[in-house]
Formats: C-alpha cells, structure tokens, sequence
C-alpha cells in the first residue's frame, strides 16, 4: 500500500536536523578500539509511529480505512527523524 504524502508535506514544518559530517565521523572512528559494519535494511521502516501520526497518515481507499504502523516512505521530516534516532542509539 502506497500513499500520496504530498498535500501533508506541504503542511509540514521542515525540520533542519543536520546529518553526520562523514570527516567528523571518521575522525571519531580512528580512535575506537572496534569498528564494526551494520546495515540498516528499511530503516524507516522500523520506526515506529505515534498514535497522532498514525492518525494524519491514514489511507482512504475503497476498500476502507488504513493506518501505518511505521513510518512510510514520503513524509518530509522522516530522514531527519530517522538521523534522530541513529545519533541517540550510536552517540558520539
């Protein structure tokens, strides 16, 4: 199921969040003792969604009414969100 999100995100606020400057990161990774490798496969699709965003992102079709319970591709803040998440999970 896909939605169009393009009406909400002319709604949307823009949140600047800047993403990790990569000299900076590997700075930071020349003084760890480890180093490992992960990929994030769908990350935005492993977070999850408030209830009042399930609500705003709801898709009417004819066969009904659907919420996502993660967040789906296409909205404006998600990449900055999804930064937000990674820099709390992996402080630096």
């Amino acid at each position: 199921m896909v939605g169009d999100f393009r009406e909400l995100n002319t709604y949307t606020v823009p949140d600047r969040y800047p993403i990790s400057r990569i000299q900076e990161t590997l700075t930071q990774l020349s003084k760890a003792k480890y180093i490992t490798s992960m990929d994030s496969l769908k990350g935005l699709n492993q977070m999850f969604l408030t209830p009042k965003a399930k609500k705003l992102l709801r898709i009417i079709t004819h066969c009904g009414i659907y919420e996502y319970l993660r967040m789906p591709f296409g909205i404006k803040n998600a990449p900055s969100h999804y930064q937000i998440m990674m820099n709390t999970i992996f402080p630096t």
